[in-house]
Parts: structure tokens; sequence; C-alpha cells
């Protein structure tokens, strides 16, 4: 099957981000000119997207869809995450650190929850306490479990005490949505203090924003926004086509982009941190040897399968850490393409018999046919794979809850995500002390030059480790009608602020 035939095959099947993984204002934004006349600042941007929230609380999951919608544009944190990677603070007002970096005290801004209620130093101390709480599965618990105590000094301050420094630890508070501790059930209502409130929920179908005409910061460009779900990408792509939508968070069908450049379509290329991988749960056999994880790394031809699945765009990368991150490296080939290689590493790990295991692959996105393609690939070298489509529901109870898998394919969209890799419990196990070590001592490092110092040992040694293997990175593109303005370009984390979006 030639790549193009194979890329036709993805434009059929694929349903684009929706299983993406987040274990979860101002931005940069690209600015085309569209078309000529001023915008409506009263107009209604519809916004067409595959990546529907699995529930409305970024504490127990939600998929990264969750982040797209209510992060920055329904709930502020402390801090914000721009489109171009940088911290500016948010509803911290001023922020002063202790001398020996544990102590950080926060003066809040004077902002409004959507229900009326003034925001207080209560509602960050439950907010923060409730992210690295039992109930929560959030992405960066374990690396805000820095936080020791939080302190209400006063309705308009707040004191966290760190158990040990944390270098990033704005950054990650960029990510925590600020609640209303009396807001209770969030999984399908919403109270923050953004730009917008949430207006209409309607699962498997859409989810609309009001503007909050009481916001404490500046106004929305626009007159409210709807996100309108679609199954599978062909109805996204018509959606767009026929007007029923203005933009498109994510397009997953390459072979569509010059059709809609020729129609007069905006494509916006930006930065991607979404990484395609094949997770082994290394705690089980064969897969607790890396001699086995390297061989199934080395047979498999990952530039044929980016050009089929993405037609050239993208890239090749070789461990979790994208090329927008300060501690990259080059390490695309540490594992190289080389079958006899394969062969030969699975002869020294006892398994020239071949074997055979099962990778469980949600149904969404470009999972299962990526599977299909790894399939026929590790045939070559003896291996069988078994393939188990499983929804995107079942699959947070099966792999990453239950940790009951040999194998999974999955994407991971957040960026900075390499400590995963020093957590032992994470879903697929991989356990090496160094590589814990210079992760904790990273967070701990009293400069930036010696934190990335600290990474990149541990980037490297996963990678020869082949703790996972990272397929490839996926290319960040997005789809906007001619007219349509301030667009975010790069979607950090599937962050997607919407205040700037405009339209004629």
């Amino acid at each position: 099957m030639t790549s193009r035939g194979f890329s036709r095959i993805v434009a059929a099947t694929a349903a684009t981000t929706a299983g993406l993984l987040v274990l979860a204002g101002c931005s940069g934004s690209a600015d085309p000119a569209g078309s000529a006349g001023a915008s409506d600042p009263d107009a209604e941007i519809v916004v067409g997207s595959q990546n529907e929230p699995t529930n409305l609380d970024q504490i127990f999951g939600g998929s990264s869809g969750v982040t797209e919608v209510f992060t920055g544009n329904v709930y502020e944190g402390l801090f914000r995450i721009t489109d171009d990677a940088q911290v500016e603070p948010l509803l911290a007002a001023e922020t002063s650190v202790s001398a020996d970096g544990l102590v950080y005290t926060f003066t809040l801004e004077d902002a409004t929850f959507h229900s009326g209620k003034e925001l207080t130093a209560d509602d960050v101390k439950y907010s923060l306490e409730r992210f690295v709480g039992d109930e929560s599965i959030a992405a960066r618990k374990r690396q805000l479990s820095v936080i020791d105590t939080v302190t209400a000094v006063d309705d308009k301050t707040v004191e966290v005490t760190l158990s040990q420094p944390s270098i990033s630890f704005t950054y990650n508070l960029g990510y925590v949505w600020i609640v209303n501790e009396d807001a209770g059930d969030l999984t399908a209502t919403a109270d923050g203090t953004g730009p917008y409130e949430l207006g209409d929920y309607r699962k498997g179908d859409s989810i609309t924003l009001d503007v909050n005409d009481a916001y404490w910061g500046d106004a929305p460009k626009n007159g409210g926004v709807v996100y309108q779900y679609y199954a599978d990408p062909t109805a996204l792509n018509n959606a767009l086509t026929t007007g029923a939508v203005d933009l498109v968070t994510s397009q997953s069908n390459p072979d569509s982009i010059a059709e809609f450049e020729a129609a007069g379509f905006q494509v916006i290329e930006g930065t991607s941190t979404t990484k395609e991988l094949l997770a082994f749960n290394d705690r089980i056999a064969p897969f607790n040897d890396a001699r086995v994880r390297k061989a199934i790394y080395s047979a498999i031809d990952r530039e044929k399968l980016l050009d089929a699945i993405w037609d050239g765009r993208g890239e090749l990368i070789g461990s979790m850490v994208p090329p927008s991150e300060p501690w990259y490296i080059d390490l695309a080939d540490n594992n190289p393409y080389d079958p006899a290689l394969s062969e030969k590493l699975l002869a020294e790990a006892g398994q020239s018999g071949g074997f055979s295991f099962t990778v469980d692959t949600p149904d969404s996105g470009v999972h299962s046919t990526v599977a299909e393609f790894l399939k026929s690939e590790l045939a070559k070298v003896g291996i069988t794979l078994n393939i188990n489509i499983i929804t995107d529901d079942e699959w947070y109870q099966k792999v990453y809850t239950e940790k009951n898998f040999e194998a999974t394919l999955q994407g991971h969209v957040n960026d900075r995500d390499i400590n995963f890799y020093g957590n032992p419990d994470f879903y697929w196990g991989y356990d090496n002390a160094d590589v814990q070590t210079w992760l904790a001592e990273s967070e701990a490092a009293a400069s930036v030059d010696e934190q990335t110092e600290l990474i990149k040992k541990a980037n490297q040694q996963i990678s020869d480790d082949a703790a996972s293997v990272w397929l490839y990175l996926n290319p960040q593109l997005r789809i906007a009608a001619e007219g349509v303005s301030g667009v975010p370009k790069n979607g950090l984390n599937s962050l997607f602020y919407v205040s700037d979006i405009t339209k004629a």
C-alpha cells in the first residue's frame, strides 16, 4: 500500500484528537488578514472540534477537550501559560517568594465568579488542596504534591508553603483552575472567574460559552463561542466548507489542506506538543526487558508511518521532549529503523521465535490506523500484534486507572511532561532510579541551566531504555474561514484561548 493510499484510509477513519490524553486572558495568536472589513464585536464564533470533554472537571480527567474549552476561558489560574509558553500572572496580582524558595505569598485580583461570589483566599486554598487531593487524577498532581500547606492569610492573601523548592511551581500553577469552593459537583456545571461562563452543555453535541459581562479583566472581542462536536473528520470538514463552523481546532486530514487553501481558507500551522506513543506496560514480561522494547522500536519504519499519516508534516522524535522545550536533544535516530538489529535484540532477549501481544487502542483519532501499520511492521520480525479497539472511557478505566494492559497507543498533548517517566506508578510503569533522581533534582535546581542539564540526562536515559516508542510529533494545524482573526497558533497542551478571536 502506498503512503498516499494509507493516508486516504486515515481520512476515512480518523476521529482525530478526542483520545488525546491530558493528564489535566490574552495570548499569542495567529492574526491572519482575512477579508476586508471591520470585525463584529457581537459575532458568535462557532468552533468545530472532535475533542469533546468526557466530563467538565479537570481533576477527574475530562480528556484534552476540557482544557480546550475551559482553561483560560471559563476558569482561570493564579498564572496563565501563553500561547508561546511564557508564564504570566493572572489571578495572582502580586507574588513574593521567601529566600529559601519554600513560601509563596499571593495577593489576589478583585475578581468574581460567574455566580456573583467574590473570589477569596479560601477559594484558592480549596482549589489547590482539591487539585492535589486523594480524589484527583489531574495530570500535574504529582508535580504539585510539593505543596505542603495552603493558608488563607486574609480574604485577598494566600500563603503556600512547599516541602521542597520547585523551579516549575508557577508554571504548573498555570494549569490549576481556581474554583468556587461552594460550587459543588463540577462534572456537568461550571463556576469560574473567566471571560466566559458556561451557557449550554449538550453532551455529545455542543458547549456554548456566553460572554461574562462582569469579567474583571479585558472583555472578549466577540459575542460568545459555541464548540460544535463532530464524530468524524469528514463531517467536520463539511461543516467548515458549508459555513456551519468558523474554524476547526485541529485538522487531522492533510489531504484536504490544499482544497481549503484553494477555497480561500486560512491554514494556521503552529508548534505541537502532541506525541503519538506506543506505550508498554514496563512492569510485565517481555516489556520489562529494554532489549525487547528497543527491538520493537527498530522494527518500525516511523518515517514511512509519519508520511502515511501526515503526508510529510510533523516530525520524528526520540523521546518525550519536543523541540519547543528547553531540554530538547535530537534523539530521533537513537533507536533507528533497522529490522536486522531488531531481530538481533530479540534473540539476545530470548525471543528469537517471536511472541505475541495485545495493544489496547482508543477508537478515536488515528490510533487504530496506526495500530494496523504497527501490526504489519512487527510481523516482519516475527512479532504478532493483536489489536483491541476500545472507547476513550474504557481506555481511562482499563489502561490509565487499572493498568490492566500489555501495550497501548495514545496521544500525549501535555507540554513539559517528561516528569511522567519519573513516576513508577504512572500507567506505563517505567521504573529507573537515576531518571527519578534527575527529575526530582531538576525541580529543586537553583537555576534554569541546572534544571535543563538534569532533564537532558533523563531525556537521554528514557530514550536509551526505549521506555516507550515515540512514533512521531503531530503537526499543529488549524483551519479558519476568511475574515476570522486572533486564532491561537500553537495550542500548547490543548490550550485554546478564544477571547481574541474575531470575525468580520
